[in-house]
């Protein structure tokens, strides 16, 4: 499927699929609508979808349920579509509309993005990174091995320990010091976070690194394939 031929934005659940183009919209929820979803936990109305130009938008008519709207191809972006929140615009391509109910979801692929022109003029000078990062690494990989849980699942509250990190990269034979090393050294020189006011869990510098590096897309999921001949950890 090529998402960047359409003109309007697609909807998939199963087998069944609907197409809209600019300016339609259809229903979804229990009961009658133009996307049924049976469990019985989902109200009804449950909620809308808005196809404009080139994103669109979800309207939550539930009066108590949370929506989530992930990219499942993003480095753990979501949108949270509280009830009664109407037309919330959407920026992801390909989005996974997730509601309370187990197993009940459904795809929407909208859409490619208008991107400036390579060609376009560009300003003058020289921008220095922000953030310079060297993908060859090793703290590289450490980011990656510290945000491969969010990556591989959007909604996932996992921030791997240092043993862990020091299992997943078992090959480049670091041992705790080094990663408590690298990881004050991303924290400090490279991605610059900052303490917080009140310090409390001890974890809160690993946190503040997947934070920032997921934020400003500096670690994707195509950095994944950094890790994938080496083990696996448990998401």
């Amino acid at each position: 499927m090529s998402i960047c031929k359409l003109s309007g934005i697609l909807i998939q659940r199963g087998e069944q699929v609907l197409e809209l183009a600019p300016g339609e919209h259809v229903t979804f929820g229990h009961g009658p609508a133009d996307l049924v979803l049976s469990d019985p936990t989902v109200s009804w109305p449950a909620g809308r979808i808005d196809a404009v130009d080139d994103y669109w938008m979800i309207s939550n008519l539930s009066r108590s349920a949370t929506y989530l709207v992930d990219n499942p191809e993003g480095g753990g972006e979501f949108v949270k579509v509280p009830p009664g929140r109407m037309r919330a615009p959407i920026p992801f391509e390909l989005a996974r509309v997730r509601l309370p109910a187990d197993e009940t979801s459904f795809m929407v692929f909208a859409p490619e993005h208008v991107l400036l022109h390579p060609d376009a003029s560009r300003e003058w000078g020289k921008t220095v990174p922000a953030f310079p990062l060297d993908v060859t690494a090793k703290y590289f990989l450490i980011l990656v091995a510290l945000c491969e849980p969010r990556l591989r699942d959007p909604l996932s509250s996992v921030i791997p320990t240092v043993p862990e990190i020091i299992i997943r990269l078992a090959d480049l034979g670091l041992g705790r010091a080094a990663v408590n090393l690298h990881i004050d050294y991303l924290a400090r020189v490279k991605l610059r976070v900052r303490a917080p006011e009140r310090p409390g869990k001890s974890d809160w510098q690993r946190a503040a690194l997947v934070s920032v590096a997921l934020g400003q897309n500096l670690v994707r999921s195509g950095h994944l394939a950094l890790l994938e001949t080496r083990s696996r950890l448990p998401l």
